[in-house]
């Protein structure tokens, strides 16, 4: 098994702890609130790591070129933009709906990276694609649907759009990564997610002084509930950095459609919810498109 893929695994049950956290956190900060906690708090981290990973092993770090500064920028905008809308959307009874719709990443993922850095995708590549998609949005669907007009209702966007935001946000990072002219792939990763998470940080706490405040303050009294979302936010996005930088981003993103099988066993093993016939169909189809990937893409 390749490398990336385990890493990918990871980094997919990482994502899904974080964003179990970031609900809660929500019922004590807004939705930029909760969203700040995700970046401010994992910035440290990230430049503890980075300087930690120079210092022990003596390494050069690699020039920063306009490129480099260009996609992490854009995908650290992307990211909060996307990550606040998913926010946004835990506060919708619908969230199963608009959230099927988040993960049509792989699909925008695929052809922001075809379009922006020329990557390709196999045949049996893009129906592992699908497939898995499919599976996600049968998982997704709502158990009550009589209630009309529910495919028109305004999160079903939010959720495209913060899955598209997220898909590009995907392709920049891995390009940030291979932009940089030196380093292997563990320095480069922890170089991209350092100087990322710092401008994200200073993004989104010079929008909530602008525009909200008091939830700074809010924000570092959760301290606490925050910094755990900062940790295992910054855990996650190593992860995701060192894959982009090892495979083909939506490769990556379309073998992290596993995080959907995380989410069904916390509802069945902790949770105690009843999960249909269509759900675990649904289950099926993800770990079916997550194999025909993994063989195809090899």
């Amino acid at each position: 098994m390749e490398l990336w893929i385990p890493i990918t695994v990871f980094a997919a049950f990482s994502q899904n702890l974080r964003s179990a956290l970031q609900k809660n956190l929500k019922q004590v900060l807004s939705t930029w609130g909760s969203t700040a906690a995700r970046f401010v708090f994992a910035a440290p981290l990230a430049l503890l790591l980075f300087a930690g990973l120079v210092l022990a092993r003596g390494n050069t770090v690699p020039a920063i070129g306009a490129n480099f500064a260009a996609f992490s920028v854009v995908g650290g905008i992307c990211q909060i933009v996307a990550t606040g809308l998913l926010i946004h959307i835990f506060s919708y009874q619908n969230f199963s709906v608009a959230t099927a719709f988040t993960k049509t990443e792989p699909i925008q993922t695929a052809l922001f990276g075809i379009v922006l850095l020329g990557d390709r995708l196999s045949p049996g590549v893009a129906v592992a694609i699908m497939v898995s998609l499919l599976g996600v949005i049968l998982i997704s669907l709502p158990r009550d649907r009589e209630k009309g007009g529910r495919w028109l209702d305004p999160t079903i966007w939010m959720g495209i759009a913060s899955g598209g935001l997220f898909g590009l946000s995907a392709v920049a990072y891995r390009g940030a990564s291979l932009s940089l002219a030196s380093g292997d792939v563990a320095l480069r990763a922890s170089m991209t997610l350092a100087f990322v998470t710092t401008v994200q940080a200073l993004l989104v706490l010079g929008w909530l002084r602008w525009r909200e405040a008091g939830q700074v303050s809010k924000l570092f009294h959760h301290w606490r509930a925050a910094g755990l979302v900062g940790l295992v936010g910054m855990l996650g996005s190593l992860a995701w950095f060192t894959a982009f930088t090892l495979e083909n981003a939506a490769h990556v993103r379309a073998v992290g459609q596993i995080e959907v099988v995380f989410m069904i066993a916390a509802s069945v093993f902790f949770f105690r919810e009843r999960v249909s016939l269509r759900e675990i169909t649904g289950v099926l189809l993800v770990s079916a498109g997550i194999l025909g990937l993994i063989l195809f893409s090899g």
